[in-house]
């Protein structure tokens, strides 16, 4: 009986720990943050705001996986709200440079709510903000994903981020595609474990001079990877933020 006790007793304390080992913590990233200046002198900034909805206060940490910034941890009381204006310039001291941000929540299923947005200053002038959508799937593996709506002319520009936040060397193969299914040029990039790359559409594909609603199709086979684009007016300056479609396009049925 005592024998049956003290089993009972090593099972309830396995499962105990195995839980606190599920729990212990939770990540979640914003494809990209930063602060560069750009065409026509304009600077772009980020803005994040973690607001804790939890019933305690958390413990959060703070990091720019493909720079060489240090790490920040933050709490956060029940009920409360930490903005972060510039974080890349004002809060992790980047004078230039873009990263995927993670936030990674302690002691918890439930990460903070994050939002993200990017705007373009010159001046005094502050050009429309654009929200950046949050990956609270971080880790998931999607071989294919597509970017679509993308333009680039004398009216826009876009460009095409891809991250590989792995362990290892990452190759991302490029399909630029009008119709779905039908590719106009392809391009491969390998990228080196924790590095960004944020380029032109036409530094991708320079042999196409200009076009309006392409799509970019990525394939990889490497896991923790993020992409995305952002179309900007040559004019107004404000931008697009362009969230990937998850698998293939859809096949056109044009001729």
């Amino acid at each position: 009986m005592v024998s049956t006790r003290i089993m009972l007793l090593i099972l309830l304390l396995a499962a105990a720990t195995a839980r606190a080992a599920e729990i212990e913590s939770v990540v979640v990233r914003v494809p990209v943050v930063g602060s560069v200046i750009g065409i026509g002198g304009v600077r772009w900034k980020t803005d994040v705001q973690l607001f804790n909805d939890a019933a305690r206060e958390l413990t959060v940490r703070l990091a720019l996986p493909a720079t060489a910034a240090p790490e920040l941890l933050v709490t956060i009381p029940p009920g409360a709200t930490e903005r972060f204006a510039d974080i890349a310039g004002q809060v992790f001291s980047l004078d230039s440079g873009l990263s995927p941000l993670e936030i990674e929540t302690f002691e918890t299923k439930r990460p903070v709510r994050v939002s993200a947005t990017i705007y373009g200053v010159r001046g005094a002038e502050i050009f429309s903000p654009e929200p950046i959508p949050v990956d609270y799937g971080s880790g998931a593996y999607y071989p294919q994903r597509a970017l679509h709506g993308l333009s680039f002319s004398d009216t826009f520009r876009t460009n095409v981020g891809l991250a590989n936040l792995g362990a290892t060397e990452a190759t991302f193969l490029l399909a630029l595609q009008r119709l779905a299914g039908r590719n106009v040029a392809l391009t491969r990039i390998t990228l080196p474990p924790n590095t960004l790359s944020h380029v032109s559409i036409q530094s991708l594909f320079p042999l196409i001079t200009r076009g309006d609603d392409f799509m970019v199709v990525v394939e990889t086979g490497a896991r923790d990877t993020y992409v995305y684009a952002s179309v900007i007016d040559n004019i107004t300056n404000e931008a697009r933020f362009v969230q990937p479609a998850i698998g293939p396009p859809a096949l056109s049925s044009a001729k």
